[in-house]
C-alpha cells in the first residue's frame, strides 16, 4: 500500500518536473525567436525549436500574447536576479557595465516584437509598469552602490540609465547594433566615472 501510495505520489512530481522544463524551453526557444526579429513566427517553429509539442506550447501559453507576456517577465526577473548576484561583486562600476550589457539583451527581444508586446501590454496594464519598477530597482541597487564608492557621478537617475540605454538602442537599426549599443554604453559609463583625484564639475545651468 504504502509503495503504491509513493509510486502515486512519485508520479504526481515527475510530470511537474517535466512541465517546468518544458515550459523553460519554450521560453527560451521564444526569447531567441523574437530577439532575432522574429515575433512572427509560428508557435509551431517555437514549439519545434524547444522540442515540444505545439500542444504542450499551448497548455503553458493558450495565446501569443501570453507567451510574449512570458518572455517578457522572465527576461525581466533575470535581470533583476542578475543585479542581485553582482551587488556582491568587488568592482562596483564594472557590475553595473555588466548589468547594462545584460539589459541590451532584453531590449532586443523586445525591439523583436515591439508591436506585439504593446498588444499584451495593452491587455495586461502592468506589464510594463512592472518591468520598469523592477528595472529601475534594479540598477539603482548597483548605481547607488557605485556613488556610494565614489566611482560614478552623484548626479544620475536609475531612471536616466534606463532611458538612455533604451534610446541607444532604438536609434539603431543596423543588423549589427548590438554590439554598437554595447560600445557605446561603455563610453557612456566611463564618462560617468569617477576617477582618482578627479574633481567634480559645478552645474553651471542657470548661472
Amino acid at each position: 500500500m504504502s509503495q503504491s501510495k509513493a509510486s502515486r505520489r512519485g508520479g504526481v512530481r515527475k510530470p511537474r518536473a517535466d512541465a517546468a522544463r518544458n515550459r523553460e524551453r519554450v521560453l527560451q526557444a521564444a526569447t531567441r525567436a523574437f530577439s532575432a526579429g522574429g515575433a512572427e513566427a509560428s508557435l509551431e517553429a517555437v514549439a519545434r525549436s524547444a522540442e515540444v509539442g505545439i500542444g504542450t506550447l499551448y497548455r503553458h501559453f493558450p495565446t501569443r500574447e501570453a507567451l510574449f507576456d512570458a518572455v517578457y517577465r522572465r527576461e525581466v526577473d533575470q535581470l533583476a536576479e542578475l543585479a542581485e548576484t553582482l551587488k556582491q561583486g568587488r568592482s562596483p562600476v564594472d557590475d553595473l557595465r555588466r548589468w547594462m550589457h545584460a539589459m541590451v539583451d532584453l531590449v532586443a527581444t523586445k525591439k523583436g516584437m515591439s508591436t506585439a508586446l504593446t498588444l499584451a501590454a495593452y491587455k495586461n496594464a502592468d506589464l510594463m509598469s512592472y518591468s520598469f519598477d523592477t528595472l529601475t530597482r534594479a540598477v539603482g541597487m548597483l548605481l547607488g552602490r557605485a556613488v556610494a564608492a565614489r566611482k560614478i557621478r552623484d548626479d544620475v537617475s536609475p531612471q536616466d540609465l534606463i532611458r538612455t540605454l533604451v534610446g541607444m538602442c532604438y536609434v539603431q537599426d543596423q543588423p549589427d547594433w548590438k554590439a554598437s549599443v554595447v560600445r557605446l554604453v561603455d563610453v557612456f559609463i566611463d564618462g560617468l566615472s569617477v576617477r582618482p583625484g578627479q574633481k567634480r564639475q559645478p552645474n553651471l545651468e542657470g548661472r
